[in-house]
C-alpha cells in the first residue's frame, strides 16, 4: 500500500481519480487468485491478521486515542463514541471474530443444487464469489476486520473506505489483514483501505472505479447509505437505518418484557439493532407500561411517549410525529400504547425500517401472525433485538445487514458475499 501513500494537505497528494483507478485495478488481479484460493491458505490468513491484532493492541488503542480525542473535540455524542472506542476486550473479540470466520465451511465451490434433465444433461448450481465488494462505513473502526476477513473467506477482494473519524484506527486493523495476507502468501491488495479522507474517493467507488467493483456495501446513517443508493453506478447491499421495534403483546410474561425491553434498548444504544419505540398492548398497559418505563428512564434512558405515557412519569418528554420515525442510536426511546396487534403491526409497517422488530408474548397464534406479517429482514419472538448480529446468527460476523429484498436480506456473511453459476456437465448431447 506505499505506492498508495498520501500525505494530505502536502505537495505529494495524488489526484484520487488516478489513486482509486489504481486500488480498483489491484482488486480486480487480486479477486481473480482468491477465487481459486484453497481454503487452508484463506483461513491461514485470518488465524495470521488475528495474532497481529493481539500483538499490536496496544499500537491499536493508541491510535484509537487519537480518533477519539478529535470526535470528542468535535462534539461526538456518547453513542458515537462507544461506536469508535477500542480497548483490549474489543481488540480480543475483533481477534476472536477472524479466527470464528476462518474456522467457518469455505463457501466458494459449494454445490447448491444438482440436478438431470430428460436429455442426460447434468446441471450444477455451484457458489462462487461476487468479484470485489466495496464497503463504505463511518465510524466503527471494527468493520474493518468484520468486512475485510468476510470478504477473504468468501474468495472476494474488498476495497475499505472508512469513516474519517476512525482514520487512524482503521489504519492500525488494516495493516494486521495486511501481516496475515503476506504472511499467508495472499496478495495484499485482497483487503486495501482508501488511504485518504478525501470525500471525492467515496464518489469514485460508487462510480464503480472502471468497472473494478461488483457491489457496494454501506454501513453507516441515513445520510450515507442514501447517498450511495442515490448516486451508485454498481449494486447495492442497502441498510438504509434500523427503526427497530420491541412489541410488548396482551399475552406477554412481564419478566420476559422487561428483561427483553432493557437490553434491545440499553445493551448498546448505539448499535443498529437496539430498540428505538416500545410498542404495549392497551390490554396490558395498566400493569407493565409504568415499571417498563420507569425501568427505562432509571436506567438512564430518555423516552418520548405518547399521551397514556406522558401520564407514567413526570420525566417523560411528548413525543413528537418525528420519533416514530426516528433511529436515535442513543439512550432514547419513543414509547406509545396500541390497541392490539393489529395496530402494532399497521404502526411498524408505517414508520418502522424493516430492519428488525420483536414480539413479546406467550400466545403462540399472536406470534406466528407477527412473524409472518410483519415484513422485516429480521422478526423475533421473546428475544432481544440485539440479537440482530451476523456473529449471533452463526455466521462468524458480517458485512452489514441489508434492509432490501434482492439477493441479500438480514446479516450478510459468507454465503450472502457469494453468487453461483451453472455447471453443465453433457455427453455430446445437441440441441435441436
Amino acid at each position: 500500500m506505499d505506492r498508495f501513500r498520501i500525505i494530505e494537505g502536502g505537495a505529494e497528494k495524488r489526484d484520487v481519480r488516478r489513486l482509486m483507478l489504481e486500488i480498483g485495478v489491484a482488486a480486480r488481479k487480486a479477486a481473480r487468485t482468491l477465487a481459486l484460493a484453497p481454503r487452508q491458505r484463506k483461513n491461514g490468513a485470518l488465524t495470521l491478521a488475528a495474532a497481529h491484532l493481539r500483538t499490536s493492541a496496544h499500537d491499536i488503542v493508541a491510535a484509537n486515542a487519537r480518533d477519539m480525542e478529535t470526535a470528542s473535540a468535535a462534539g461526538a455524542s456518547s453513542a458515537n463514541l462507544d461506536r469508535l472506542m477500542l480497548n483490549a476486550a474489543r481488540i480480543e473479540s475483533m481477534a476472536r471474530g477472524l479466527e470464528d470466520i476462518a474456522a467457518l465451511p469455505d463457501p466458494v465451490g459449494k454445490v447448491l443444487a444438482v440436478y438431470e434433465r430428460p436429455n442426460g444433461l447434468k446441471i450444477e448450481r455451484v457458489a462462487t464469489p461476487l468479484g470485489v465488494i466495496g464497503v463504505i462505513y463511518e465510524s466503527r473502526p471494527n468493520v474493518t476486520a468484520d468486512a475485510g476477513a468476510l470478504c477473504l473467506k468468501s474468495g472476494n477482494a474488498t476495497i475499505l473506505r472508512g469513516g474519517s473519524d476512525s482514520f487512524h484506527s482503521s489504519s492500525m486493523i488494516h495493516a494486521c489483514l495486511v501481516e496475515g495476507l503476506r504472511s499467508a502468501g495472499l496478495p495484499v491488495e485482497s483487503i486495501q483501505l482508501v488511504p485518504t479522507r478525501d470525500r471525492a474517493a467515496v464518489g469514485e467507488m460508487l462510480a464503480g472505479l472502471s468497472g473494478n467493483v461488483d457491489v457496494i456495501v454501506p454501513r453507516g446513517g441515513k445520510s450515507l447509505v442514501a447517498r450511495v443508493q442515490e448516486d451508485a453506478r454498481v449494486p447495492v447491499f442497502a441498510h438504509l437505518e434500523g427503526i427497530v421495534h420491541v412489541y410488548i403483546d396482551g399475552a406477554a410474561d412481564f419478566d420476559k418484557a422487561r428483561n427483553i425491553t432493557l437490553n434491545s434498548k440499553m445493551r448498546r444504544p448505539g448499535v443498529c439493532g437496539a430498540a428505538e419505540t416500545l410498542l404495549v398492548d392497551r390490554a396490558v398497559a395498566q400493569t407493565m407500561l409504568a415499571p417498563l418505563v420507569t425501568m427505562l428512564l432509571d436506567a438512564g434512558c430518555q423516552v418520548r411517549g405518547d399521551p397514556q405515557t406522558l401520564a407514567v412519569d413526570a420525566r417523560v418528554v411528548a413525543a413528537t410525529e418525528e420519533d416514530w420515525r426516528s433511529e436515535y442510536l442513543d439512550a432514547i426511546i419513543s414509547v406509545k400504547v396500541v390497541n392490539g396487534l393489529d395496530e402494532a403491526i399497521g404502526h411498524i409497517e408505517n414508520y418502522g425500517s424493516h430492519h428488525t422488530d420483536c414480539i413479546v408474548t406467550e400466545n403462540p397464534g399472536i406470534a406466528a401472525r407477527f412473524l409472518a406479517e410483519v415484513d422485516s429482514a429480521i422478526v423475533l419472538h421473546n428475544a432481544s433485538t440485539q440479537f440482530a448480529d451476523g456473529g449471533e446468527f452463526g455466521f462468524g460476523g458480517e458485512i452489514g445487514i441489508a434492509t432490501g429484498r434482492m439477493h441479500a436480506r438480514g446479516p450478510v456473511g459468507l454465503e450472502q458475499l457469494c453468487t453461483f453459476n451453472y455447471r453443465v456437465h453433457g455427453n455430446g448431447q445437441t440441441r435441436t
